[in-house]
């Protein structure tokens, strides 16, 4: 059958996982790597020497040319060096081909090419790639060949992390000891291991590339600094779940199946509720597994994009007026025998384990919500929070009607005696069949929701990696259990201190449970008298990295060094700043050699159109002659506000980089750029299409 593909055969060919291992690799070897990957710990060297010998041969049976130490700096995309497997020619005139251990745990990429935000000046290069062994190895197939990809760490000379995965490898380690020892205290003798899970929802846009050329904006930044929106956007949501062009049914099928080769589990894809807006989420997976998988996904995506004749946009706005583009993070705790911890049962009333868990992210959540906020802070996500198709920008929990009565019943009582259950659906419709549906509803507008038996945390942008916030939510939960066991511990009578903390950490934390619409200004108004932080810029949020309560509790379970910190403050509003520059520049380019050009023609048009009637004797029409007025007036105001965009950027730039720089750009240069944006977007409606230098919005949506 013509375009016949069998996903079970092809799912995670091209990657060295657990089954390839063990069919190459020498019993011991295996078992040895095995029990590393398990427990942690060092490989030797001799070990190491085989696993690379092995992981060569079956990537050059792939048509491995080259292979890399796949990483992910702090610039929020992946990095890679490729070298060959040659390593000397023989005197027969062939090449030794060869992969030592070595080169397997150790790479040594330029570490003053990369943010450090100060750990490292321009002269200290040093750096170290190391292998993660608990995220496998993979062979991706390109344009450029076959290479062998192997997922590593980034560190400094001194060993600070310069990257995402190293935090979250320690986070994870800080979860897992103190969920165990939680797990303890209940009588569980026989789980090893906890692991959060984490499935990514990931949102993007398509567009042809011919157009995405077209578009100096789309190209410098990933936005549209300019456009006026359509005649029909997603008015009438009828994109949303819409039937899939077969442009796009292509290009999905495309991409799941080089996503299915290299292991990732993409599993749902459908239209999103913008014109051109689509949806692609994978199966859950251990944490820095589903962080990986990720950056292959917007990586594959991009790529298989260009050769359908398409661009994919992951900006989180790439167009004003319609919905931009998030990533959900679902987020849950399992143990290594296969107990998911946020599963409330039936009857999540008597389920006490789950309620204490419960209560300790409730805690956890309210004490360090602006923390969260800032793991999902970026330039492009400034354009989404609160914007009424994104969660608010304040930090909020959604339990849904059978937990928050529990929580009430708790509170208000001190005791709980029942748990609200789902009830028949019923349809009206004699040939449906008839099912229990959920015991509580869902809520679009909450940033941290609980679906059922995860949590899913709505605020991230399309662009980010997923490390960031699930590296929060290990260690605000690492400290809310190792709290909770420092207490329980030292408890007389187990059961009634569990049920007195569960009971207190509900009460003294219940202003951060928000059941309803996100989305409102009473909402706005309530979370204020709540006491709840609303943090609605990124470099607003920065300052969350290193307050001294998040500072004591990132090195109390060694996740982060104050350092680290620091240095992740210093990238982050370099980032920032260098971001709205660049945004500037390239709107103050467009404005000069595109649209004032373009406005001038169109007004030499009109004028010479209403000239030559009058000079015939008649009268210009006053429909002529107020386009010519108004477009005169609004070509005044876009010369001004370029004037000043120019001033404000020039100041700016000038300045020592740093915070106040990204503030002067947040509160003056942003501003600066909305009054340019205004009158220009207001001539597009005026200009002639054939004149105007720039597809629309219109052309860019409805056009794939």
């Amino acid at each position: 059958m013509d375009g016949y593909v069998n996903a079970a055969e092809i799912f995670g060919e091209n990657v060295f996982n657990d089954t390839v291992m063990q069919a190459r690799l020498p019993k011991k070897i295996y078992n040895k790597l095995k029990k590393i990957i398990e427990e942690g710990g060092e490989l030797d060297l001799e070990t190491a020497d085989v696993i690379a010998h092995e992981m060569k041969e079956w990537a050059i049976e792939k048509g491995a040319t080259h292979f890399t130490h796949w990483f992910q700096p702090l610039t929020g995309v992946t990095a890679e060096k490729h070298d060959s497997f040659i390593t000397s020619p023989l005197p027969n005139g062939k090449v030794l081909m060869s992969f030592s251990g070595k080169e397997l745990i150790k790479g040594e990429p330029d570490a003053s090419s990369f943010p450090s935000g100060g750990l490292r000046a321009t002269f200290e290069a040093r750096g170290y790639t190391a292998w993660d062994c608990t995220s496998p190895a993979f062979v991706r197939q390109d344009d450029g060949g076959a290479t062998l990809c192997i997922p590593t760490a980034f560190y400094s000379y001194n060993g600070e992390a310069l990257d995402q995965k190293t935090p979250l490898l320690r986070s994870m380690d800080a979860i897992n000891d103190q969920a165990l020892r939680l797990l303890r205290l209940f009588g569980n003798t026989t789980s090893k291991k906890v692991i959060p899970q984490v499935g990514a929802e990931q949102e993007y846009f398509l567009i042809s590339s011919e157009n995405f050329y077209k578009r100096k904006d789309l190209i410098y930044t990933g936005r549209t600094l300019f456009g006026s929106s359509p005649a029909k956007g997603q008015e009438l949501d009828d994109h949303y779940f819409g039937t899939i062009r077969q442009k796009i049914a292509s290009f999905m099928k495309d991409v799941n199946i080089e996503l299915w080769k290299m292991g990732v589990t993409s599993k749902t894809q459908h239209n999103e509720v913008a014109p051109a807006q689509h949806e692609l989420a994978c199966i859950y997976s251990n944490a820095n597994q589903a962080v990986d998988m990720n950056q292959i996904v917007m990586h594959t995506l991009r790529r298989i994009a260009s050769k359908h004749g398409m661009k994919c946009l992951l900006h989180e706005k790439p167009f004003d007026g319609v919905n931009g583009s998030g990533k959900h993070n679902n987020w849950s705790l399992a143990t290594d025998d296969g107990i998911n911890l946020l599963d409330p049962g039936s009857t999540p009333h008597e389920n006490i384990q789950f309620l204490l868990i419960l209560s300790c992210i409730v805690k956890a959540v309210d004490e360090h919500a602006g923390l969260l906020r800032e793991s999902a802070a970026d330039p492009g996500n400034d354009h989404r929070l609160g914007a009424n198709e994104a969660p608010p920008a304040i930090v909020s929990i959604f339990l849904g009607n059978q937990l928050e009565d529990v929580v009430t019943q708790l509170v208000d009582t001190g005791t709980v005696s029942s748990s609200k259950s789902g009830s028949m659906l019923d349809t009206g419709v004699r040939s449906l069949p008839e099912f229990r549906k959920d015991a509580t509803d869902r809520n679009r507008t909450s940033p941290f929701a609980f679906t059922g038996n995860k949590f899913e945390f709505r605020m991230l942008g399309s662009r980010d990696s997923v490390a960031p916030p699930n590296v929060v939510l290990n260690s605000i939960m690492a400290e809310a259990f190792a709290d909770a066991c420092d207490e329980l511990e030292k408890a007389e009578n187990f059961d009634v201190a569990v049920h007195d903390m569960i009971k207190r950490n509900f009460s003294e934390h219940q202003r951060v449970i928000f059941n309803e619409n996100g989305y409102s200004d009473e909402w706005v108004a309530e979370a204020q008298r709540r006491g709840l932080p609303n943090i609605k810029s990124m470099v607003d949020a920065i300052p969350e990295l290193t307050k001294p309560e998040n500072v004591k509790m990132f090195e109390r379970f060694h996740v982060f060094t104050d350092s680290e910190l620091q240095s992740r403050s210093e990238v982050k509003y370099e980032n920032y700043a260098k971001t709205i520059n660049i945004e500037a520049k390239a709107m103050i380019n467009i404005a000069s050699k595109q649209v004032i050009p373009a406005v001038i023609k169109s007004i030499h048009g009109l004028a010479d159109t209403v000239n030559s009637v009058k000079a015939a004797g008649s009268a210009a029409t006053s429909v002529e002659e107020e386009l010519l007025e108004k477009s005169s007036a609004l070509l005044s105001e876009t010369s001004a506000a370029l004037k000043k965009l120019i001033e404000v950027d020039d100041f700016a730039s000038a300045m020592e980089p740093g915070e106040k720089q990204a503030h002067y750009y947040y509160e003056t240069v942003v501003p600066a750029m909305a009054d340019l944006r205004r009158p220009v977007d207001e001539l597009e409606q005026i200009v002639d299409k054939e004149d105007w230098p720039m597809p629309s919005y219109g052309d860019m949506m409805f056009e794939v």
